[in-house]
This record gives structure tokens, sequence and C-alpha cells, in this order.
């Protein structure tokens, strides 16, 4: 049989050529290999050998500088394919400086140090890094690093541009990496001196020490939420913190924005005390006297020791704003509430309550500890106040109410008080009162009597009754005044002292003197022509109505001549020193009516308002017509009014007529009128029909004097 030949029987050639074929064979598979694993690698990768000529690239690489690509060759040299690059312009950082930025990057491929980055000129970045092997040549990696350049742009964008003081710093150790503009302006520090430092090193104080202690050995990622931190010139601000975890450099690290909220915490706190304070004055206000009040009962109820509560309000304040103006008042309120803090102690308050009106709770139950407060207020209101140049002076009215046993809720605390000092307004100004039970009842009556009131009004209830004035030469009735009356249904008829200056108070003053008016021009219409009708003007009807249309119709209506009509005013009503109040009283008097002062001789000024404005008439208070027997000073005032009176060419009457020899004494200082009981009380129309029938009115002997004179208004 043939045997086969044995392959260690080939010559050695051929067995040498077999394996070199084997060798070329593997060889060119490995490299093939090799070139689909490097063609199959994300980063770009070049090998090259020891004079930096090309060996091996892969598929990523030649995508990255597809611009040189048509340059790559095994055994080209990089640094001609950078030299080619840089005549295209395909590296923008090159531009200007070309064989500087060649030097610097072949010395970069000669000398590997840290990964650096290059801008192409399509505008990608591209990370190198660069490792040499052991017979010297090298191996590049290249990475496309566009979109997180990018990334970093625009966070960059955002961090340095943004109007926040926002921080970066690491993680692990709280060290600040960088800061933006609005943080180093912010802060006082300059970016350098940020750099590296701590970020606890921008907490203030405590808490700076607490966070230390929190966190021991263990950093971490500082809390959110509302902080103090402090510049570097010592300020306190408080910041509101939010952060963000993120990379920074292959590190973690945290983004930290600072919201100052100083200013708003500022402005909530001033909008806060601005809700409970008075803005004039800067005392508690209602609110604020309200929790007080409510936390002091509360303690009361607790076993506590009790409190007083002490309402005051100004006399005479109105007057004050009225002459001086608004500001002047504000300035007023202004030194009231210093002056009343001055007196009370530490565990006191003083508050405005509104307008001239202020409140103090008195730590403490002693009365006499009370009122040595209240008379130590009073004195320091009452002292001499100057103001833009004027000197003002003012009281004050004081109600006391003690705490619980006035009242064990604020609500009825605040009205026994309130009751206390209307009482005390009522007896005279200038004083104080502690709340008594039968205050309460007195006001359950004044609501009971202003609700009839206002019915009676409505039903008319209210009617005038007229009292003659007598001319006394003659002794003829030469007019009546119109006084109102109620006649209540079931009380009767109520004096007007009870029930008109509570109408003045309320406002029903108005439609009272109008329906008076009215029906006395018309009762008057059908008397003699030669007897006249007065009517008393309220000063509050020339504030609440349009008084001379009120007159004008009055006359029409009733076909009464004006010239029959007088309108009888007080001293108080020209104190206001209101320009319109004398340009009403002038239109009256153009329209023919007569214009009389009533109580002449009981103010202050009186004499300068008889030059201020021609009076027709003047009428003597009855003060002095009482004291005409016993008095020498009632003589020489009731003297020399008449004279005053007939110097002005004004007709003068004398109220208050009650004894002949009080009529006596008139009529031989030649006194033009009389009126009073010696003649005559207030009659009815009807009565009064008859009355001025006869020839001559005789005296009523027997009339007695009231112990409390009439109110006469309209």
């Amino acid at each position: 049989m043939p045997v086969n030949p044995r392959s260690d029987a080939l010559p050695a050639a051929q067995q040498s050529r077999a394996a070199l074929d084997l060798a070329e064979r593997a060889a060119l598979k490995a490299q093939t290999r090799l070139r689909a694993a490097l063609d199959a690698l994300p980063e770009g990768i070049v090998f090259l050998d020891e004079e930096g000529r090309y060996i091996l690239w892969n598929k990523r690489y030649a995508e990255i500088y597809h611009r040189s690509a048509d340059l790559f060759a095994p055994g080209a040299k990089l640094a001609d394919t950078l030299r080619v690059g840089v005549q295209r312009g395909d590296y923008p950082e090159a531009v200007g400086r070309e064989e500087a930025w060649l030097a610097e990057r072949l010395n970069m491929m000669a000398n590997p140090g840290p990964p650096h980055e290059q801008r192409l000129a399509d505008g990608r970045w591209i990370l190198i890094e660069e490792r040499r092997t052991d017979d010297g040549g090298n191996i590049g990696i290249r990475v496309d690093i566009t979109e997180l350049k990018q990334r970093e742009e625009s966070f960059r964008l955002l961090f340095d541009a943004n109007p926040v003081p926002m921080f970066l710093y690491e993680a692990r150790s709280l060290s600040i990496v960088a800061a933006n503009k609005a943080a180093v302006d912010h802060y006082g520090y300059s970016a350098f001196q940020l750099k590296d430092m701590s970020v606890l090193t921008l907490y203030d104080g405590e808490e700076h020490e607490a966070l230390r202690r929190a966190m021991g050995d263990r950093p971490a990622q500082l809390p959110d939420g509302m902080w103090r931190h402090r510049k570097r010139d010592g300020a306190q601000v408080e910041v509101t913190l939010f952060q963000r975890e993120l990379e920074w450099g292959g590190k973690p690290a945290v983004l930290l924005a600072a919201v100052d909220v100083t200013e708003r915490r500022r402005a909530e706190a001033r909008v806060a005390h601005m809700a409970r304070h008075d803005a004039l004055t800067s005392l508690p206000n209602r609110t604020l006297h309200r929790e007080r009040v409510e936390a002091l009962l509360a303690a009361s109820k607790s076993g506590e020791d009790s409190f007083a509560l002490v309402l005051i309000d100004l006399d005479h304040f109105k007057t004050v704003n009225d002459t001086l103006g608004h500001s002047v008042g504000d300035r007023l309120l202004q030194e009231v509430a210093v002056r009343l803090q001055l007196c009370v102690g530490t565990a006191d308050m003083v508050a405005r309550l509104g307008g001239d009106e202020f409140a103090v709770i008195h730590a403490g139950a002693d009365r006499d500890a009370v009122i040595t407060l209240v008379e130590r207020m009073a004195a320091e209101v009452n002292r001499p106040y100057v103001l833009d140049g004027h000197q003002v002076l003012v009281g004050a009215s004081f109600g006391i109410a003690m705490a619980p046993s006035d009242g064990d809720d604020p609500d009825r605390l605040l009205k026994s008080a309130d009751l206390a000092l209307y009482k005390a307004k009522g007896e005279g100004r200038g004083m104080f009162r502690f709340f008594e039970e039968t205050m309460d009842n007195e006001l359950q009556a004044r609501l009971k009597l202003e609700t009839e009131l206002r019915a009676a009004i409505a039903q008319g209830e209210l009617s005038p009754h007229y009292q003659p004035l007598v001319n006394l030469e003659s002794g003829r009735v030469c007019g009546f005044e119109a006084l109102v009356r109620w006649n209540h249904p079931e009380r009767g008829i109520v004096p007007p002292g009870e029930f008109i200056p509570l109408a003045e108070e309320i406002g029903l003053i108005g439609a009272i003197g109008k329906q008076v008016l009215n029906q006395a021009c018309r009762d008057a219409a059908s008397w003699p022509e030669d007897i006249k009708i007065a009517v008393n003007l309220s000063p509050v009807q020339f504030k609440t109505t349009n008084l001379t249309e009120t007159v004008v119709q009055a006359l029409a209506n009733s076909g009464l001549s004006p010239h029959r009509l007088d309108l009888e005013i007080t001293e108080a009503l020209l104190m206001d020193k209101d320009g319109g109040t004398l340009a009403t009283l002038n239109g009256l008097r153009s329209l023919g009516v007569g214009i009389s002062m009533d109580d002449f001789g009981t103010g202050y000024s009186s004499l300068s308002y008889l030059r201020s404005f021609p009076f027709t008439k003047i009428k003597i208070d009855q003060s002095f017509v009482r004291d005409l027997a016993t008095s020498a000073d009632s003589q020489a005032i009731v003297r020399a009014i008449l004279s005053l009176g007939s110097s002005l060419g004004m007709t003068v009457t004398a109220e208050g007529v009650e004894r002949p020899e009080d009529l006596d004494y008139l009529r031989q200082e030649g006194c033009a009128e009389g009126q009073g009981y010696y003649f005559s009380a207030a009659r009815t129309a009807e009565e009064v029909l008859e009355m001025v029938g006869g020839p001559r009115v005789q005296a009523t002997e027997a009339t007695p004097v009231e112990a409390s004179p009439e109110r006469r208004t309209a």
C-alpha cells in the first residue's frame, strides 16, 4: 500500500513558509479583530510611534476629525496633520498664534499630562488624553464632550448671570468651589476669598456652631430652609436656602442658592406691627389692646391679680382740629401719647383706640393706686402744648372699669369703662369716674329715650309752646319765643333739658328744629302783624342742614313776613370761627330775618362777636336778671349791656324776669323788652291766640320759679 507522506517529512523550507503563512493569517486575523474592537469603542483612539507617526486609529477618531481624515495614513506624521489643520482653520484656538499653538500641542503629546480640551472649528469640544507606550510611542484618546460643554455652559450662564447669590460646594468637604457675581456682591467677599472657603463660614454665630455640632465628623449637604447668614462687614441677613446635588469635576457637589428675605421679613414685621399699632402714635391699637385685655382676663380667672381699664377722651380736641387744622391735631395726639406713656409703669400698656380716645391697662386692683395714676395722667395732659407756634390747652376725661368685677370678657369690660367715661364727660369734663351698676341702667334709659324720641318726631308728638316777650314801656306783648315741648303718651310733658342734648348728640336736632320752625311760622302767621316770633337755632343745625333753604321754605309755606321772624343763636355757634357760619348768618339777615344773640354776657368773648356780626337783638342772660335785687355786680353788668345795646342800635331783652322789683329796675334802666315767669310761662298755640286778643298782659303773680330754667331751642 502506498504510504502517505508525513508532514514532518516535508522539506524544511516548505515547513518554514507554512509556519509563516499561518502566523501571518493569525496576525491578520488578530489585527482585524483589534480594529473591530477599536471601532466599537465610543472614544476616538490613535496609536503613534516614537516619531509621532500614525500606526493605527479607529473609526470614531476619524469621525471626530473628519475635516482632517484625508490626511490620515500609516507613516504620516501627526505634526503634519496638525499643521495642515491649522492652515485650514480647523483649530480656532490657534488663530493668530499658529506656531506657538502647534508647539504646545506637540509638547503635550511628547510629555503627557492631565487631560485637556480642544475646540474645533465646527463648535465641538474634544477631551484629549495622551499616554506613552513602553517603546516610546503614544496612545491618544479623544472624547467628544460637546454636549457636556453645552450643559456646563448653560449651567455657567444660569449660575454666573443669576441675580440670586449662588455657591457651588463639595458635598464632603463643604469647601466652596465657585460663587457667582451676585454672591460676591451680596456677601462682600471677593471670588478669590470665597474659593475653597468652608460654606459654614457664611452662617451666623450660634447657627454656625450648631451646624458643626450636628454634623460632627460626618460632613454632608447642609439643610435647606431659613437660616441666618453674616456678610463680610458683619451685617446679619436672613436667607432661604435651596440646594441641589450634582456632579462637578467628577465629584459630588451641591449647588446652593441663597435668597435674601431680610427685607421681606422686615416688611412682614412692619405689616404685622402696623396691623396692631396705631400709625400716628405707634401705640398699640384696638386689636393689640383687646388681645392684652383677653390675656389678662384669662389670667385673672386663674387666680392672678386683676387690673384696671382706663378710657381717656380728650376735652375740646375738635376745637383744636377745627381752629388750628388737622396737622396740629395730629401733633397734639402724638404729644399726648408720649405724656401718657411717661405716666405708666412697665407692666402697664397705653393704646390709642381711635380719634382722640386712648386706653390704659393698669396692672393691679388697688383703687387708690388707679386714682393716683389717673390724677398724674390728668396733670400731664392738662399742661400746655406748644405746636407750630401755637399754645394749645386741652383736658381729659377718664372712665375706669376694674377687671374682672366690672366685666369678665373684653366687650363687657370696655362697655363698663365707656359708661364711666360717658358719665365723667356728662358731669363737666376733666373728671374721672369708676364704673357703677347704675350707669348701665342710665344707659338703657337713654337708649329707650332715643328710640322714643325718634318715634315722637315721626308721629308729631313734639310741638312748640310760646313764651311771650313784653314791651316794658307799654306792657304789651311784642312777640313770642317758641319753646319745644314733647307730649309723651305715657310720661306726659318731657322737659327739653332731657331730650334736646340727646337730639343734638344723635343728629335729630335738625329734624326737630325744622318741625318747630315750620309750625312756629304757621302759628305766627295768624297773629297780629306787630307780634314777632323768635325761634332758637342749635349750632348743630348749621353743620347738618341747609339752614337758609329751610328758613326760606318755612316763610314761603306759612306766608309769614321775614321781618316778623327772629332767629336766636348762642355764642357757642360763633366760637368755631367757621367762615361758613358767618356766611349763613349774613344770608339769613339779607332775607330780612332778625338775628339775636341769646344768653349774652355768659361767654368770654361776647363783645368781639358783636363787632363781627350786626345782631338785631341781644338777650341778657337770666343769671344776671335774677340777682338784680341783691347783687351790685349784676346791676352793673345789666346796666353796661343796656348801654352797649343802645350805642349799637340793638334791642335788648332781659330774660328770667320773675319779680316785680326786677321789672322796676329794668324799666328804670331803659330795657326795651322782658321775658320770664313774671309775665307768663310758655303757652300753647290756642292760649296764645286768646292772649294776643287782649289789650294788655297782666302779671301772674302766683307763677312759681322753677329750680332749673327751661332749655330753649328749636
